[in-house]
């Protein structure tokens, strides 16, 4: 009855292992997605305060590294915004502020996915680690569960 037990908890073992790496590759999937959400939304902010600038203002225009240089806008109604693969392709502000915000809404969707499908994970190790905890203290005292 013992090895019973021992295999049970073999396999819960493999398993929490298997969901640990599962969590912490939907971690670093929610990393990466909330770091691309926050440079498009501060893309949309942008688009929004050119709206507000006319033709010959000047702008800092960033270049990564925190660090900026400045420009004079010369059509503030033309952006150009990238398709994908390298594709750049000239847009109106409002084009370009719906490509925007329609990525937005794809990504916080996908966020959300993200989320319960990492909640899951956590509830199943949860559950598993203490189902792993119980087996054990029933082996160490000798008594082999009668739930396996």
């Amino acid at each position: 009855m013992a090895s019973k037990v021992e295999e049970e908890l073999r396999r819960l073992s493999i398993e929490i292992r298997f969901l640990e790496e599962t969590a912490q590759a939907l971690q670093s999937r929610m990393n990466m997605l909330n770091a691309v959400i926050q440079d498009l939304t501060y893309a949309d902010m942008t688009l929004e305060s050119l709206e507000k600038n006319e033709v010959g203002s000047e702008l800092l225009v960033p270049i990564g590294g925190s660090s900026y240089i400045k420009a004079k806008l010369d059509d503030p109604d033309k952006v150009i915004v990238g398709m994908g693969a390298g594709v750049s392709v000239e847009k109106t502000a409002e084009e370009a502020k719906g490509i925007v915000k329609k990525r937005l809404e794809g990504l916080e969707k996908t966020g959300v996915s993200l989320q319960q499908r990492f909640a899951q994970v956590a509830q199943t190790i949860n559950e598993d680690r203490a189902k792993f905890e119980e087996l054990a203290a029933e082996l160490r005292k000798g008594k082999p569960s009668q739930n396996v």
